[in-house]
């Protein structure tokens, strides 16, 4: 039987388990956060009913194996709407297998169509392959630093 291929498509609420899955393990890469899954939940299903981002998820067969955000900022930089890419990930077994790839190229379609002039994201300083990937994908680093400040709730 031959194997499934790749889809990537815009995720809704029946892949959130899934998304749950890989944003883990996303968050086990990154020493900023810890994995808290009712917040993940609570961050997606907001992703998900907003209507100027959206959530792609990679599939094959049934099996999600990769994930991207986007969600739209204003900028007076650039004077109207950019993007900001968040939650990348792709399964261990399925990295350099172009999953990456096609849903960042996804992500920069669905940009383009909707008039983003630019996009942007944060990574890890310590993940070297997500570095490299970036940077094989056309991605430049800028002078900014990024900062934060957490609020009391």
């Amino acid at each position: 039987m031959p194997e499934p291929s790749l889809s990537i498509q815009p995720a809704g609420a029946a892949h959130l388990p899934a998304l749950l899955g890989l944003l883990e393990g996303l968050f086990s890469l990154e020493s900023d956060f810890a994995f808290d899954a009712a917040k993940a939940e609570r961050g997606l299903r907001l992703l998900l009913e907003r209507g100027d981002a959206l959530v792609l998820v990679a599939e094959v067969g049934a099996e999600a194996v990769g994930l991207c955000s986007v969600q739209t900022l204003i900028s007076t930089a650039e004077g109207g709407p950019v993007g900001l890419v968040e939650d990348v990930v792709v399964a261990p077994a399925w990295r350099g297998a172009s999953v990456g790839r096609r849903l960042l190229l996804a992500a920069e379609h669905w940009a383009s169509e909707r008039g983003l002039t630019r996009l942007q994201l944060l990574a890890d300083s310590g993940n070297a392959p997500a570095l490299a990937f970036y940077h094989r994908m056309g991605w430049s680093d800028t002078q900014l630093v990024c900062k934060r400040r957490m609020l009391q709730r």
